[in-house]
Protein backbone atom coordinates (compact mmCIF):
# COMPACT_ATOMS: atom_id res chain seq x y z
CA UNK A 1 0.00 0.00 0.00
CA UNK A 2 2.79 2.37 1.06
CA UNK A 3 4.52 1.75 -2.73
CA UNK A 4 1.42 2.25 -4.32
CA UNK A 5 0.69 5.33 -2.76
CA UNK A 6 4.80 6.78 -3.17
CA UNK A 7 4.46 5.62 -6.99
CA UNK A 8 1.29 8.42 -7.20
CA UNK A 9 3.22 10.94 -5.62
CA UNK A 10 5.64 10.43 -7.91
CA UNK A 11 3.87 10.57 -10.47
CA UNK A 12 1.88 14.02 -9.29
CA UNK A 13 5.25 15.28 -8.99
CA UNK A 14 6.37 14.42 -12.10
CA UNK A 15 3.62 16.22 -13.85
CA UNK A 16 5.20 19.31 -16.12
CA UNK A 17 3.73 22.91 -16.19
CA UNK A 18 3.20 22.11 -19.69
CA UNK A 19 0.99 20.20 -19.67
CA UNK A 20 -0.68 21.96 -16.69
CA UNK A 21 -1.17 25.02 -18.92
CA UNK A 22 -2.77 22.97 -21.58
CA UNK A 23 -5.86 21.98 -19.28
CA UNK A 24 -6.02 25.46 -18.06
CA UNK A 25 -6.38 26.97 -21.74
CA UNK A 26 -9.00 24.69 -22.31
CA UNK A 27 -10.67 25.32 -18.96
CA UNK A 28 -10.44 29.23 -19.63
CA UNK A 29 -11.35 29.61 -23.78
CA UNK A 30 -14.14 26.70 -23.12
CA UNK A 31 -16.82 28.50 -21.68
CA UNK A 32 -15.43 31.46 -23.31
CA UNK A 33 -16.26 30.57 -26.28
CA UNK A 34 -20.22 28.18 -25.39
CA UNK A 35 -21.11 31.24 -23.38
CA UNK A 36 -20.86 33.90 -26.44
CA UNK A 37 -22.54 31.30 -28.68
CA UNK A 38 -25.45 30.48 -26.93
CA UNK A 39 -25.91 34.11 -26.36
CA UNK A 40 -26.06 35.83 -30.12
CA UNK A 41 -28.05 32.69 -30.65
CA UNK A 42 -30.70 33.90 -28.41
CA UNK A 43 -29.99 37.56 -29.40
CA UNK A 44 -30.87 36.71 -32.78
CA UNK A 45 -33.59 35.25 -32.32
CA UNK A 46 -35.53 37.37 -30.21
CA UNK A 47 -34.52 40.33 -32.91
CA UNK A 48 -36.24 38.46 -35.60
CA UNK A 49 -39.09 37.66 -33.59
CA UNK A 50 -39.15 41.32 -32.48
CA UNK A 51 -38.84 42.16 -36.51
CA UNK A 52 -41.27 39.95 -37.56
CA UNK A 53 -44.12 41.01 -34.92
CA UNK A 54 -43.77 45.40 -35.30
CA UNK A 55 -41.82 44.93 -39.21
CA UNK A 56 -41.88 49.20 -38.15
CA UNK A 57 -39.50 48.77 -35.43
CA UNK A 58 -36.86 46.63 -37.29
CA UNK A 59 -34.43 49.76 -38.15
CA UNK A 60 -34.14 50.07 -34.20
CA UNK A 61 -34.20 46.59 -33.23
CA UNK A 62 -31.15 45.92 -36.09
CA UNK A 63 -29.08 48.69 -34.06
CA UNK A 64 -29.37 47.42 -30.84
CA UNK A 65 -29.08 43.90 -32.17
CA UNK A 66 -25.97 44.76 -33.73
CA UNK A 67 -24.65 46.56 -30.17
CA UNK A 68 -25.42 43.67 -28.79
CA UNK A 69 -23.52 41.17 -30.65
CA UNK A 70 -20.18 43.75 -29.73
CA UNK A 71 -20.84 43.68 -26.00
CA UNK A 72 -21.48 39.77 -26.68
CA UNK A 73 -18.33 38.77 -29.09
CA UNK A 74 -16.01 41.31 -26.52
CA UNK A 75 -16.64 38.58 -23.84
CA UNK A 76 -15.61 35.74 -26.36
CA UNK A 77 -12.23 38.48 -27.44
CA UNK A 78 -11.40 38.06 -23.29
CA UNK A 79 -11.53 34.73 -23.12
CA UNK A 80 -8.92 34.40 -26.52
CA UNK A 81 -6.71 36.48 -25.20
CA UNK A 82 -6.94 34.77 -21.72
CA UNK A 83 -6.19 31.67 -23.87
CA UNK A 84 -3.16 33.28 -25.06
CA UNK A 85 -1.74 35.07 -21.23
CA UNK A 86 -1.73 31.47 -19.55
Amino acid sequence: MVAVLMHMVALVGAVTDTGLKAIGKGLVYGPAAIGPGIGIGILMGKSVEAMARQPESAGVVRGTMFIGIGIIEALALFGFVLFFII
